[in-house]
């Protein structure tokens, strides 16, 4: 079959359903003209009915893990509607997926097979870092040995952070406290020999959330700061809480960019995540120095990309749309800016406030009340508010009340 309309960008969107709120991606490339073809392993009947009017067409698959299965979905897609543009699932369970398809397919829009270690492997990502001059915590391959560990914690000290080479989030890290405690992780760890282990860093995590051009420029950037690390929130059953800076630090701004450009990234979203220290590092710097801690090539997880929309007064799905669409922006900057707080709350816990006493305070602030996810509460939470606010005192004050833990 021909294509009947060769002037329109062909986008096959993997997932188009989760996150749920993904189907805004979706409607915002269907209003400048992009067809959007997703892929998905939902029935077609369950999506929502947003999706449904933004997708062309939608090809069911009943696993997505499955390469095959994936192939000949985009493949029937070509064969319907022509060469394929665009591949993506903004997803970073799939970027990998993502890339063998792009390169099956010789999708020039995003990054291929020959790049993905760069962006999914810790160890790899050292060494881009490296090259753009951009200071990270030292770091050794478990791989090498228990001996080789021991000898790399002479000079880093202890504690250590192991973490999976490749993984997303919290799941599977350690902090090593000692010796002893670095052998019984060696002697207890399931494929111990797929970690990285790194001297440990202190300070907020803070990220770099950008939308980039063809050229490696930002379309737009903002700035997360997540007070306890997730690490700690799923070990220590804590509240999940981090906020949307009103303004950026022009010093997160430099690094940020000197990223995406150390990496060479080209026509999609970031995550870039730092460590702001909270306390002189030899090697990395003085307090309030920014050292980088690894790169997310999708948005940020959960509500961020909402977030940063009740930030700054913009859509991050439009300004990403017009990225893919005309790769610049087609809405100017309303210059109008807010804290945007997420905090989550546990099921099993008793607060001081409880929820409608909460809701009653700051009803004029809150933007979202979502219940979230069972496979993302250990990360934030079981439910969780977001609200914004002008100034820090009253950004602090939300999240002093909805975390503040009944005796």
């Amino acid at each position: 079959m021909s294509n009947n309309y060769p002037d329109m960008k062909n986008f096959v969107f993997v997932s188009p359903n989760f996150p749920e709120k993904y189907w805004q991606f979706c409607d915002e490339l269907q209003k400048n003209g992009v067809r959007v073809l997703g892929i998905g392993d939902t029935p077609y009947e369950s999506l929502s009915a947003e999706l449904k009017r933004s997708l062309t067409e939608y090809y069911y698959v009943a696993n997505l893990a499955d390469y095959d299965q994936m192939y000949r979905a985009v493949g029937y897609y070509a064969w319907k509607y022509g060469r394929i543009d665009w591949i993506e699932s903004n997803n970073e369970f799939w970027l990998e997926s993502d890339a063998r398809l792009r390169t099956d397919f010789n999708v020039n829009t995003g990054i291929k097979m020959d790049r993905i270690d760069s962006i999914k492997e810790k160890s790899e990502m050292k060494k881009y870092y490296a090259q753009g001059g951009i200071r990270t915590a030292r770091q050794i391959k478990a791989s090498e040995g228990i001996d080789a560990v021991k000898a790399f914690s002479v000079d880093a000290g202890y504690p250590l952070f192991a973490k999976p080479d490749v993984g997303v989030g919290a799941g599977g890290t350690h902090k090593i406290e000692s010796e002893a405690a670095l052998e019984a992780f060696f002697a207890t760890t399931p494929q111990v020999n797929d970690y990285v282990i790194e001297e440990f860093v202190t300070g907020d995590i803070c990220t770099y959330d950008a939308v980039i051009n063809s050229k490696g420029e930002p379309l737009v950037e903002s700035m997360c700061v997540c007070p306890p690390s997730i690490a700690d929130v799923v070990n220590e059953n804590l509240e999940s809480t981090y906020f949307v800076e009103k303004k950026m630090s022009e010093n997160l701004r430099f690094w940020g960019r000197r990223t995406v450009k150390a990496f060479g990234v080209t026509s999609r979203f970031v995550h870039l995540e730092f460590f702001r220290l909270n306390r002189a590092h030899r090697g990395l710097g003085e307090v309030g120095d920014f050292v980088a801690l690894e790169v997310n090539m999708r948005p940020g997880g959960g509500y961020t990309p909402d977030m940063i929309n009740y930030a700054h007064n913009i859509s991050m799905f439009k300004i990403w749309a017009d990225m893919i669409a005309f790769d610049r922006r087609t809405t100017p900057d309303p210059n109008d800016d807010y804290y945007c707080v997420f905090a989550g709350r546990r099921d099993n816990v008793a607060y001081v406030l409880d929820n409608a006493a909460i809701i009653a305070k700051y009803r004029d602030s809150m933007m979202m009340t979502p219940r979230i996810a069972p496979a993302l509460a250990p990360a934030m939470g079981d439910y969780a508010y977001i609200a914004r606010f002008r100034d820090a005192d009253a950004r602090d004050a939300f999240l002093y009340d909805v975390c503040n833990r009944a005796e």
